[in-house]
């Protein structure tokens, strides 16, 4: 695919004119303007619907709702509803519509912060609160690093996608065989993976959008992108949650 709304495609050969320089000038701009309007967008989503995970699991916890659910059929449904969505919007996305796609991952965000709300009977709420903080920082700061790095990520994203079925496969597998070892392994083994996967997620990101700029396809790539980052983010969360979380 021709590279002429790339930045880095717009640099003047030798001898060009001061008109045609001024031209790709300005075209740079206007693609760099584009991208960090396409990448803030993406983010807003993204911390959006973590609040918005974040305030109904607290809810959920003060109320003494989660605890009613606890043990009982509906509360596997919110757990595995999030799932079945994220399938969804990752296979459906080429049908769904960008509003259905919006109102898909609010709910999946809401449905996400019940099925959380049962971190607050294990950990105390200090200990929620400083792992959130801390998964933030690292977050942005990895996050970050993909934007701007000219480091091409593109090598790690196959192993880090395999490192997530692998990790997949552990747990099921510790739930069986209960090894507090395996558990330990597997927490350290997912906050490396998905703090690898918030850097190279992020540059993906950041080169697709000049396969989507000025297409009908751009605001669901601003959907999509915001699911995935939060993705990365919750699971961070939640693996980098049983070394710093104080259980009741």
């Amino acid at each position: 695919m021709a590279d002429w709304n790339e930045p880095r495609g717009t640099r003047p050969g030798f001898g060009a004119s001061p008109r045609l320089n001024g031209e790709l000038a300005g075209r740079a701009a206007t693609y760099d303007m584009g991208l960090r309007r396409h990448m803030l967008s993406i983010y807003n989503y993204m911390a959006s619907g973590v609040l918005l995970s974040g305030i109904v699991a607290l809810l959920m916890a003060r109320s003494g709702l989660v605890v009613s659910l606890m043990g009982s059929p509906l509360m596997w449904l919110f757990i595995l509803s999030p799932l079945a969505i994220v399938l969804a919007m990752s296979f459906g996305q080429g049908r769904f519509s960008t509003p259905t796609l919006q109102a898909m991952f609010w709910g999946f965000a809401a449905l996400m912060g019940i099925s959380l709300s049962t971190i607050f009977l294990v950990y105390t709420g200090a200990s929620i609160a400083a792992t959130f903080f801390a998964t933030a920082g690292a977050f942005a700061g990895l996050s970050l690093f993909g934007y701007t790095t000219q480091r091409d990520l593109s090598g790690i994203g196959t192993f880090l996608v395999m490192g997530v079925v692998g990790l997949l496969i552990a747990s099921l597998l510790n739930l069986w065989l209960q090894s507090p070892g395996l558990y330990w392994a597997i927490s350290f083994l997912g906050v490396l993976i998905f703090a690898g996967l918030t850097a190279y997620d992020t540059q993906r990101l950041k080169e697709q959008y000049a396969y989507v700029a000025g297409t009908e396809f751009a605001g669901k790539a601003v959907v999509m992108g915001a699911l995935t980052l939060y993705l990365d983010f919750i699971n961070m969360f939640q693996f980098l949650l049983s070394f710093m979380g104080n259980r009741d």
